[in-house]
């Protein structure tokens, strides 16, 4: 398989044929709402890192081709299969349907610790959501899990895709 480093990444775009060639993780990563490019762009790059089949970029957000999300993907949103959805509850909800586990990852009282996700059988999706509103409660009420990460600081939060990528590589442990 190919790998690029940072640099070839910015200047490579694949060639016809590439993206098929990749073995992809049935992982579906659901964008609801982020707003801030260098989140996008680094939740671009933890899509390439884990495979996912694809990535949803949801609702009133900023998408490829943009300079600011390309520098923080470093080139993966060429690598890695998106799309943009105006719905996220639409694009759940059609997920869900299809026999998708949705997983939440959103500070609430129904969450529950990271850790836990011991069981979980992909086919699976990753929802994360606005840095300030967070995944909206529609959204929420599909989830078939809520978990969030302890946090042992005086921040309440941690960084989306810091989030993301630590769900991800837990979900990753069963595949």
């Amino acid at each position: 398989m190919i790998k690029l480093g940072a640099k070839q990444l910015r200047k490579t775009p694949p060639k016809e044929g590439d993206l098929k060639k990749i073995k992809r993780n049935p992982i579906y990563l659901v964008l609801d709402g982020v707003i801030d490019t260098y989140n996008i762009g680094s939740l671009f790059r933890l899509a390439d890192a884990i495979s996912v089949e694809k990535m949803f970029l949801c609702g009133d957000i900023e998408y490829p081709p943009s300079s600011r999300i390309h520098k923080a993907a470093v080139g993966t949103e060429e690598w890695v299969p998106w799309e943009k959805k105006d719905s996220t509850f639409k694009l759940v909800s059609e997920l869900k349907a299809k026999g998708i586990q949705i997983i939440a990852v959103e500070q609430n009282k129904k969450s529950t610790d990271y850790r836990l996700l011991t069981s979980v059988k992909p086919p699976v999706a990753i929802v994360v959501g606005n840095e300030t509103t967070g995944i909206s409660k529609e959204v929420l009420n599909l989830a078939d899990v809520i978990v969030e990460l302890p946090m042992f600081g005086v921040n309440r939060s941690f960084n989306v895709w810091g989030s993301a990528a630590i769900v991800a590589y837990k979900i990753l442990e069963s595949v």
